[in-house]
């Protein structure tokens, strides 16, 4: 377990236009991903994973098989095929359309197929990524410590997920909105989305919430939070969920967002960090499932331990 010490400081205000760049770059990367993959439930056949380095796409089934890797410790992207061809070219400053004419080059250069959607998603007022050639920052020092925050903090997600023997999500960061999340579900389908997310189609939206859902998520900041945030929230939310009692004493009700929030610096600075997040985690999730009337003793276990199979 990684002590308080460990977790790095990321604030947003310091790096946000390095941190734009890098939220651009995701969104080249798993456009390319989702334009190769096979549809799966909630587009969870589009996200990008977390690596003791960075970020990764998996294998994307293009020219039997490609895998991106963005290196943001040695600030590389790494790409390679199934026939053991490797590309890699430096992640500095550069602009978007910069960024993406090298990538469109390596994964023909590979063998693949670089066509996809070339605008980006849940941006307003986006520019295609071709004709954004504004010089973007890169700042080396902020993008590695974000990059070592999520590996400690996707580390708590994947446990605090196999507390849950029913339908739950991959831990995976969803390029369109930026954020880490792991989701539960209650198996009940849900009420039709609204939608009208910016930029992006209603027929995902509505794909995606088909089902009750408890997610809990991290953002670095952006999109209404001016700070490294965690969040939890239910679709739909059922009433009096807003209004629960939840933990640590630090977590709140953001009205504004419909989602509880506890900031990143509370949990860095906690004699616990991964005790403190995983409060978080399970109290709002229990939030949203009594609320809810979910049948808690039918979809909860203890949370797994290595080398030990579950007791039916």
């Amino acid at each position: 377990m990684a002590s308080s010490k460990h977790w790095p400081e990321i604030p947003y205000d310091l790096w946000s236009d390095s941190c734009t760049a890098l939220h651009l770059y995701c969104q080249i990367i798993g456009k390319y991903r989702l334009a190769h993959t096979p549809w799966v439930n909630h587009a969870w056949h589009a996200t990008l994973y977390v690596s003791p380095t960075g970020l990764s796409t998996g294998v994307v089934p293009d020219a039997g098989g490609i895998e991106i890797r963005l290196d943001l410790v040695d600030h590389r992207l790494i790409s390679r095929n199934a026939f053991g061809e490797t590309s890699v070219f430096k992640l500095r400053k550069r602009s978007v359309a910069e960024f993406e004419e090298r990538f469109r080059r390596v994964i023909s250069d590979l063998g693949g197929d670089a066509n996809y959607h070339g605008r980006p998603n849940e941006i307003a007022d986006a520019i295609p990524f071709a004709e954004d050639v504004e010089e973007r920052p890169w700042d080396r020092s902020a993008v590695t410590r974000y990059s070592r925050a999520l590996v400690f903090i996707d580390n708590v997600f994947r446990k605090f997920r196999t507390g849950f023997i029913g339908k739950v999500s991959p831990v995976h960061l969803f390029w369109g909105s930026f954020d880490l999340a792991v989701t539960r579900f209650s198996g009940r389908k849900a009420p039709p989305h609204p939608g009208g997310i910016v930029n992006l189609p209603d027929e995902v939206t509505r794909e995606a919430y088909s089902h009750e859902v408890s997610s809990a998520g991290f953002w670095p900041g952006g999109g209404g939070i001016d700070e490294p945030s965690f969040y939890s929230y239910a679709y739909p939310a059922p009433p009096g969920f807003a209004e629960a009692s939840v933990l640590p004493a630090d977590a709140s009700f953001n009205s504004a967002l419909g989602e509880f929030v506890l900031s990143y610096d509370s949990v860095r600075r906690s004699s616990k960090p991964e005790a403190t997040l995983l409060e978080f985690l399970q109290s709002t999730y229990a939030a949203a499932a009594d609320a809810g009337e979910w049948p808690r003793q039918d979809l909860e276990c203890a949370y797994g331990v290595p080398g030990k199979p579950r007791r039916q």
